[in-house]
């Protein structure tokens, strides 16, 4: 499903370059449940977006869904993201003058949907969130927990490839956290492919995978608990390097 190979990303400010990645290789198969941790700094956020095809790399490859994702224009990365991606943040990031239908419905309308299909299939989808009484409701009426349940339902109504999750349960307290990662896990289990990046451990402890960055490479990636040792192998010979 998706597979990074040497992947670089540098900024540069003036007359300094920061060197966010350093050669990450990462293969992710269809229908895992990956989380991505590590400081703040380590290069998670920039990976996100590379994934998210919201930023480009300096060199490397990166396959997605058999796409070789490279240098794109505009155009063609928005059709890839709305054909393959559903996107998840910390802050929701729901329209404020739209109700909660109209949120969920949003991605059906930029793929040109006609307004009664797009309605219905929202409503279908907030049914599915528990959510279907709160669908005239403004975001502003809402709890966190509900408007979370919103955005993964407007993730999901394009039916992507891949779920990416910044922080999905970052503003949430500890009760709704869970309850949103149970959902998560049902939409995974259904076969879709998720990412989140996230800085607490219960939460990185609910899925299947945790692939660690700490200065801009992989430094542990763990497989159901287990720590694959040639990851560890590989950290350990870039920093000889």
């Amino acid at each position: 499903m998706i597979t990074l190979t040497g992947i670089n990303k540098s900024y540069t400010t003036g007359a300094n370059s920061l060197h966010v990645l350093k050669g990450i290789d990462l293969h992710i198969e269809e229908g895992e449940f990956v989380s991505i941790m590590g400081s703040s700094g380590s290069g998670k956020s920039t990976l996100l977006n590379i994934l998210g095809i919201l930023d480009s790399y300096d060199t490397g490859s990166y396959t997605l869904d058999d796409h070789v994702i490279g240098k794109l224009s505009e155009t063609k990365a928005a059709a890839y993201r709305n054909k393959l991606i559903g996107f998840v943040f910390q802050s929701f990031n729901l329209i404020s003058f739209k109700n909660a239908m109209e949120n969920v419905a949003l991605p059906l309308y930029y793929q040109k949907v006609n307004r009664k299909k797009r309605n219905d299939l929202a409503m279908e989808y907030l049914d599915k969130m528990g959510l279907a009484d709160w669908a005239h409701h403004l975001p502003s009426e809402l709890s966190g927990g509900q408007k979370q349940r919103i955005a993964i339902a407007r993730a999901l109504i394009s039916q992507p490839k891949v779920i990416l999750a910044d922080e999905p349960t970052g503003a949430l307290d500890t009760q709704t956290s869970y309850e949103v990662m149970e959902i998560l896990k049902q939409v995974n289990q259904s076969g879709i492919t998720i990412l989140i990046v996230t800085h607490e451990h219960d939460i990185a402890a609910m899925t299947n995978r945790i692939v660690r960055l700490r200065d801009g490479v992989i430094a542990e990636n763990i497989v159901n608990g287990q720590v694959k040792e040639y990851a560890k192998r590989a950290f350990a010979a870039q920093q000889i390097i």
